[in-house]
């Protein structure tokens, strides 16, 4: 078989979306065989292309040569961003766009960072609904059916869109994020090495975003189970592992941290691209709410729920954990409906209250929040 012939063979990959997650994405889907056939898309054509050459050459100095193409998308046009999935026919999309990152508030001074966290993540939903509706439509008007997968707050991106027959394949990051720390976490307590660790967890993204900055679970709800070598680890207490996590595991987190998010998304990636079966964590399955584990290969992607948790369990303690992270419910309508105590945090610190958001009004109150958001961040850094 010739090296094009082989190249055809692998599935082709678009990722949406060319910021720090996206191009990390890019750089390691370029360094694995299995994934070295790219196309990267976003508004920016000459950063698009500057980015696509320097994973290239990073890779072929490794003595690997893939494919990356360049693609020029806006997402806020339906019509063209359709015409491009025809054209292009993806395999599997990967979503890194949003209207604002999760990370913009970290960059405020310390204080006004900590006071705004206090809303949790819940409130900013608008900024990631908005461009996923719109790639969701877009994917549906191409006539494509690619696996998609969203890296923008997919625990609540997901369940909305599902409510109108457009949720994601599955999320990435979130849940999947602290996975590693878990599992090191109980291989200290246990004695032994951490590839013998297998962690199994249900939870929303509140619960990981907490547990590595405090060491504990706060508000949040969730189910965590470990093996070793197949035998349970039920003597282990969980803040003695969720301490490490805060203590000698502790890690970088902001734009840094988004490395850890980018092989998250290459774990899920690798095993649909044929890479083998492996397990996996996954934020919003099918559209679910919150996260949870998961079996990946080339045939998609399965709950693997532990035998002791039933689904409708394991999404009561989502929606259970995701009213900590200031979303109170998501309605069979997709309107959503915010917790009083997180989104008065907003009404206070940036003028902005939202109660209550109907998915078609999603654009409309991500406006309104940015402005608020800007003026907030220009006062309190002047």
């Amino acid at each position: 078989m010739s090296p094009k012939a082989a190249q055809r063979e692998k599935p082709l990959i678009m990722v949406v979306g060319c910021g720090d997650l996206g191009s990390r994405l890019l750089t390691m889907l370029l360094q694995t065989p299995e994934t070295q056939h790219v196309v990267i898309t976003g508004r920016a054509e000459e950063r698009l292309t500057r980015t696509a050459n320097l994973a290239r050459f990073a890779a072929a100095n490794l003595g690997l040569v893939g494919e990356v193409g360049v693609e020029r998308v806006d997402l806020d046009d339906v019509d063209a961003t359709a015409e491009t999935l025809a054209r292009v026919r993806p395999d599997i999309v990967v979503m890194t766009a949003s209207l604002q990152s999760w990370r913009v508030i970290t960059q405020l001074p310390r204080e006004h960072f900590e006071a705004l966290d206090e809303a949790q993540f819940g409130p900013w939903l608008p900024m990631h609904l908005t461009l996923n509706h719109q790639l969701a439509k877009a994917v549906r008007e191409s006539g494509t059916a690619p696996v998609v997968l969203n890296a923008a707050f997919p625990d609540a991106v997901g369940p909305v869109l599902d409510t109108v027959g457009l949720a994601p394949t599955a999320g990435i990051g979130n849940v999947a994020n602290i996975i590693p720390a878990l599992t090191f976490g109980f291989a200290i307590e246990a004695g032994v090495a951490p590839a013998d660790v297998r962690v199994r967890l249900i939870a929303q993204h509140y619960f990981s975003h907490y547990v590595p900055r405090f060491g504990d679970e706060g508000n949040g709800r969730y189910h965590l189970s470990a093996t070793v070598n197949g035998e349970p680890l039920d003597d282990i207490p969980h803040r003695a592992v969720f301490a490490h996590l805060s203590g000698r595991l502790r890690r970088l987190g902001g734009e840094a941290g988004q490395l850890l998010t980018a092989s998250s998304a290459m774990r899920v990636v690798h095993g649909l691209a044929g890479g083998g079966g492996r397990t996996a964590h996954a934020p919003a399955p099918g559209g679910l709410p919150g996260g949870y584990p998961v079996r990946v290969d080339a045939g998609g992607i399965a709950l693997d729920l532990p035998a002791d948790v039933p689904l409708d369990l394991a999404v009561a303690i989502n929606e259970d954990c995701q009213r900590a992270d200031g979303i109170d419910r998501i309605d069979a309508d997709g309107t959503v409906t915010f917790s009083a105590r997180e989104m008065s945090v907003m009404k206070e610190l940036l003028g902005y209250e939202c109660r209550t958001m109907r998915l078609e009004d999603s654009g409309e109150w991500a406006e309104e929040l940015g402005a608020k958001y800007r003026k907030f961040a220009e006062r309190v850094t002047a």
